[in-house]
């Protein structure tokens, strides 16, 4: 692959609900180009976009891949993305490179859900908008129904380029001058109509819908001659950003400014090292060039900097503004960073990825593996920023937390294939806490005599609820029954005990205890006896004070389109939840809605089911709720039980 100028570059998203044929598209289009010489298809596994060993084995796209294709002295970058929802963030890193997006629709399905997100998509990043109808050739295909349903879903601004009257009318908005000349019924000029087609573009005002079909190779090189005049050049993208105080800027794609380099994908690859996917925004890049992470506050020094198509690697020296380039074996940077000059450090707005709403508990296989299985997924977390790696402190449990069971499942087969390390998925368990619901006024005596020094401390504590979450602790000691030098063991006795309730062996909460009276010995009295005391206290205390298990309730908001919303409501209260409000939107509804941790291990993936895709959820912990006592008597026996186990 030879360099380009910025003028003769193109950058383009390929989106789409799973099966649409994002990926035959693009081999459809080397072919035409003869960088093949036979279409590959995805089901072979001999595809130059799905090319990964995971995507060859499942038959749909993981990764976002760059496969440029150069048709008529212009390069168009196509970024193939995965249409299946649990990759959600590889679209969103793509699109926030400022690419113009191609939403292709299966002329045999129609409008599916994963063309309704990547509208919703493009428009939450103005990103300029291509429809492209594939697999026209398939049987009892009526292309104008499509074209006209995506008209009635999408909007007056969805235009074939062969409706004259319809795109005269939106050529006329580009400009003042060809209004005039519109409403004087004066005709535009080809180069008027094809400069105001293009700013149309550009705008959101106008999106084209294409038609082809890959497999017999109709309309391919009419999809690719549409791209090349009319998907805007990267010199009128301006990239949003912040300067070395903060301050929102705009860099303009300029082949002489300062280097400015994106990473907008990171691929960890165990034999060939980290490779990164980087959109030069400005300036000209050159191999050995020094640059500077603002984020890592490192320097990085570019070695190999190359072209690719799929895995194919073409070496090169020099990329320019608005052009898209792979960087071999940074050390110091990831998915979302900028790479600029330490003199004048910008960063390019990253892309906001969605947070996860899927978790699974993991252990590793083998016992000794754990630190090996970790280190795997950090690793692996290079690639895919939307998934997280979570130790839970109570628990003790790790937790991958991802979009969906495809992409968590996904996750563990790479772990096992790229690093040799097998995990089992275990219950999640919950991180319940104890608490009392009563009072209770005990004393807590430890008195030990074995020859030499004995041990002695005795206290008097009353216990009840308290509003505080941790220990309210306070003493009401007279006539010095227990020195005042004792209270903080006193205290710190309590605490740890606050570590593990008698019930189930969770933390305790919301504890007030008085230290009202108690006794010492002038010669075996100390620390280490009151300490003890106080133990045996808490214990004895908490049992008597009607002692509770208390569970996490989470805090949900889901949004629904307005069909599904009342499956969405008669789901929360199987999971014990309930719908404290809901706000209309465009649409739809979003439910705000409370319900136990315990009943939303599965909610992304019921939710999916619900709404066929089209519902979405976050959730966040709100607080803690007595747990109810069938289930609570569970919990508890099951503690008993693994104690008589050990």
């Amino acid at each position: 692959m030879k360099g380009y100028s910025s003028d003769k570059i193109r950058n383009i998203v390929l989106l789409g609900h799973g099966g649409v044929g994002k990926t035959t598209f693009l081999e459809a289009a080397l072919l035409n180009t003869k960088v093949i010489s036979r279409l590959g298809k995805v089901e072979d596994g001999n595809t130059v976009s799905d090319y990964e060993k995971m995507e060859i084995e499942k038959g749909y796209t993981i990764n976002q891949t760059l496969v440029p294709v150069e048709y008529k002295g212009t390069k168009l970058n196509f970024i193939d993305t995965p249409g299946f929802f649990d990759f959600a963030g590889e679209p969103r890193a793509a699109l926030s490179t400022g690419a113009t997006a191609i939403i292709m629709v299966d002329a045999s399905s129609g409008i599916q859900v994963g063309t309704e997100k990547a509208w919703d998509l493009v428009k939450e990043f103005n990103s300029p908008t291509f429809f492209v109808l594939s697999k026209i050739d398939k049987d009892n295909v009526n292309v104008d129904e499509v074209i006209a349903a995506i008209k009635d879903k999408f909007g007056a601004s969805c235009v074939t380029l062969d409706d004259k009257d319809a795109l005269d009318e939106a050529v006329a908005g580009a400009d003042e001058a060809l209004m005039e000349k519109f409403f004087e019924g004066e005709p535009f000029t080809d180069e008027e109509f094809a400069n105001g087609l293009a700013a149309g573009i550009s705008h959101g005002d106008i999106s084209p819908i294409l038609s082809m079909s890959s497999m017999k190779g109709e309309g391919v090189d009419e999809v690719l001659d549409a791209l090349c005049k009319y998907v805007p050049k990267p010199e009128t993208y301006m990239t949003p950003a912040k300067d070395d105080k903060g301050e929102d800027i705009e860099i303009k794609c300029d082949p002489s400014g300062d280097l400015v380099l994106y990473i907008f994908k990171t691929l960890a690859d165990p034999f060939l090292g980290k490779i990164s996917y980087a959109k030069v925004v400005s300036g000209t890049l050159k191999s050995g060039v020094d640059v500077y992470n603002p984020r890592s506050e490192k320097a990085e020094k570019l070695g190999s900097i190359f072209f690719v198509r799929g895995k194919n690697q073409d070496n090169t020296d020099t990329v320019v503004a608005g052009d898209m380039v792979a960087l071999g074996k940074l050390q110091n940077t990831k998915t979302g960073d900028t790479l600029c000059s330490k003199a004048k450090q910008v960063t390019v707005n990253p892309a906001a990825f969605p947070n996860p709403c899927y978790f699974v508990a993991v252990e590793a296989a083998d016992k000794n593996e754990d630190e090996k299985m970790a280190q795997g997924l950090s690793r692996l977390m290079e690639e895919d920023p939307t998934f997280v790696l979570e130790r839970n402190a109570e628990t003790h449990q790790t937790l991958l937390g991802g979009q969906g069971d495809i992409q968590l499942g996904i996750i563990q087969a790479k772990l096992k294939d790229r690093y040799g390390v097998s995990v089992n998925v275990v219950p999640q368990k919950i991180a319940y806490r104890e608490t009392i619901k009563g009072n209770s006024d005990v004393q807590g005596k430890h008195k030990k005599q074995s020859g030499g020094a004995g041990q002695y401390g005795d206290v008097h504590i009353r216990f009840s609820p308290s509003q505080e979450e941790g220990l309210e602790f306070s003493e009401e000691l007279f006539g010095g029954s227990v020195p005042k030098n004792y209270v903080p063991a006193v205290e710190k006795g309590l605490l740890e005990c606050m570590e593990k309730g008698p019930l189930a062996g969770c933390k305790v909460q919301n504890i007030k205890a008085v230290l009202y009276d108690g006794s010492y010995h002038e010669v075996d009295s100390n620390e280490v006896s009151f300490k003890i005391a106080a133990s045996l206290a808490f214990k004895k205390g908490i049992v008597e004070a009607k002692p509770c298990l208390l569970e996490p309730i989470m805090k949900l908001d889901i949004t629904v389109p307005e069909n599904y919303v009342g499956a969405v409501m008669g789901d929360l209260p199987n999971r014990r939840g309930i719908v404290l409000g809901m706000d209309p939107i465009h649409g739809g509804q979003v439910l705000h809605a409370e319900a136990p941790q315990a009943e939303l291990f599965d909610y992304a993936i019921a939710l999916r089911s619900m709404t066929q895709a089209r519902g979405s959820f976050t959730v966040e912990f709100t607080r803690y709720a007595e747990l109810p006592a069938n289930l609570a008597d569970k919990v508890v026996a099951a503690y008993k039980a693994s104690l008589e186990e050990k």
